[in-house]
């Protein structure tokens, strides 16, 4: 069989009609056949294309609804039919069978219908049935059928038949069967995803995970790893949804420490700011306005925020970027951005800048992923959150106020830096941050290290841990990490609680005279 194949007969059928007519009248003027139905054929010929129904090619009509239309052997079979084949091509004589050389199909868009919330029984009926079964028999002979399932795919096919008087390459045919596979395959794996939440399954037997590529990466952590980002899944604003401004391609890392910082900053209803770096945070201030709370949260820790990644939870402002800019950061991510915010960026030509049209909802519910050797492991999205009303005083003093409100955001913050975790805060604004040791003491005293070393850099005569509070991501197995963060100035701690020595850990609050509370909520993040 040869490897370059001519397309004399197409079968069109598509939801998605976006240059659908330019391409039919492509293969009509090269003398292509073609058979479509319902939308697709009436679309063609209201462009004054020459159309045959399906109905009018198998003699059999369509039915139930049109749940029943291109199921027939005479269109599976003009797919199936091996070319070449002597059995194949008898049977298909005998039963008058005509080969289709080109399928052209995308789905209903089930999709669609599920993300605009539409109720069961119409999410039922954009279950495509037939669609999947044509581009699946196409794929499988490639060898002789050119199937495609993407628009973008249109352009490929037409600059091939125009260099190879009308036909396909093998090469070609297989990049596409590849491509409906994959695309079928997407589409079953949103159907089970969506009938396991229907009958309440959070986990159910099989899951598969499909994605989109949306862009090719130079590399992925390191030079000699090969990455890529795809999208899929729930459509939920950040990196996904983001719009680039301008600046370089972003990289694997810029992506992943962007997504940390857009996902923390959306915490906080008071305009907020969230710096990151290497997916922990370095500064995380709330405030009366972005540029405030952006000149807090830089304070704590102006050293490591060099180079990192800035996420703010309201339209970016021009006095706010104008700050930014003094900075070399690697990417600004935001909502949107006023003019303002966008000219003070211009002249920062490697400076990415993000927006997202919206902010993610952290209270919604979700799914993480990890691979892990021969499998995945899935988890909800830590979408848990603390209240005022949800804090037990284990100490004899019982927070202030203040304290209250710093507490309260110190716990959101360490929800998003990686354990063993201790966040200093005061003011709304952290004040040290101590993330991913082997020991909770020493996170503590990392945490107090560094603020000693803003504080030292802005000339100040102490450090902000000094009348500060303290998070703890866990509890506390020893009363050390607390005493290490008494001594560092803070007068009052935030913990889950839950250790066999939570009874010596309080001792020690009180001794030191400090205030703390339990959540009973733990954000371990690794």
């Amino acid at each position: 069989m040869s490897a370059s194949l001519p397309i004399r007969r197409a079968l069109i059928s598509v939801s998605d009609k976006t240059g659908l007519i330019e391409f039919a009248r492509f293969l009509a003027d090269r003398g292509v056949d073609i058979l479509s139905t319902g939308g697709s054929a009436k679309a063609m010929r209201d462009a004054g294309l020459k159309v045959t129904e399906v109905a009018d090619h198998t003699g059999f009509p369509e039915m139930l609804d049109g749940r029943v239309k291109t199921l027939h052997p005479k269109i599976h079979g003009g797919l199936l039919g091996i070319r070449g084949n002597a059995a194949h091509e008898a049977a298909m004589a005998e039963h008058e069978i005509a080969p289709i050389d080109l399928l052209v199909v995308n789905l209903y868009p089930f999709e669609a219908t599920v993300a605009r919330g539409a109720d069961f029984e119409t999410c039922v009926e954009n279950i495509d049935i037939g669609g999947p079964a044509l581009i699946r028999g196409a794929a499988k002979n490639h060898d002789g059928v050119t199937v495609l399932v993407d628009v973008e795919d249109y352009a490929a096919v037409k600059a091939e038949m125009e260099a190879n008087n009308g036909a396909t390459t093998l090469e070609l045919r297989r990049r596409l069967a590849a491509t409906a596979y994959a695309r079928t395959g997407a589409y079953d794996a949103a159907i089970s995803r969506w009938f396991a939440s229907q009958v309440g399954e959070t986990f159910p037997r099989r899951v598969v995970v499909a994605g989109e590529l949306r862009q090719g990466l130079r590399y992925g952590e390191n030079p000699h790893q090969q990455a890529a980002f795809y999208v899929g899944g729930a459509a939920r604003p950040g990196i996904a949804t983001a719009r680039q401004v301008q600046g370089k391609e972003l990289s694997y890392n810029n992506l992943n420490d962007t997504d940390a910082a857009f996902e923390l900053a959306a915490e906080f209803d008071r305009p907020a700011v969230a710096i990151i770096k290497h997916a922990n945070p370095c500064g995380v201030s709330v405030g009366d306005d972005l540029v405030s709370a952006y000149r807090a949260a830089l304070a704590c820790d102006p050293v490591s925020a060099f180079g990192g990644i800035v996420a703010v939870n309201r339209r970016l402002d021009g006095a706010t970027a104008a700050e930014i800019a003094h900075l070399f950061t690697e990417v600004v991510i935001a909502p949107e951005a006023d003019d303002e915010a966008i000219a003070a960026f211009a002249a920062k030509k490697n400076l990415r800048l993000l927006l997202t049209g919206a902010m993610p909802d952290p209270a919604a519910t979700g799914f993480t992923l990890r691979t892990v050797a021969g499998g995945q492991l899935f988890q909800t999205r830590d979408n848990g959150r603390i209240a005022l009303t949800d804090l037990k005083v284990v100490t004899k003093r019982a927070p202030s106020d203040r304290e209250l409100s710093d507490l309260l955001f110190a716990f959101r913050v360490c929800k998003h830096v990686k354990s063993n975790a201790i966040v200093y805060a005061k003011d709304g604004a952290t004040v040290g941050i101590g993330a991913g040791q082997m020991s909770r003491v020493d996170s503590s005293r990392i945490a107090a290290w560094k603020a000693r070393e803003a504080a030292e850099a802005a000339g100040l005569s102490e450090p902000a841990t000094v009348g500060s509070v303290v998070a703890s991501d866990a509890f506390f197995p020893f009363a050390d990490g607390l005493l290490a963060a008494a001594a560092a100035g803070a007068t009052a701690v935030i913990q889950p609680g839950g250790s066999v020595r939570d009874a010596e850990v309080i001792a020690a609050a009180d001794e030191a005279g400090l205030a703390m509370v339990f959540t009973g909520m733990r954000h371990f993040r690794h």
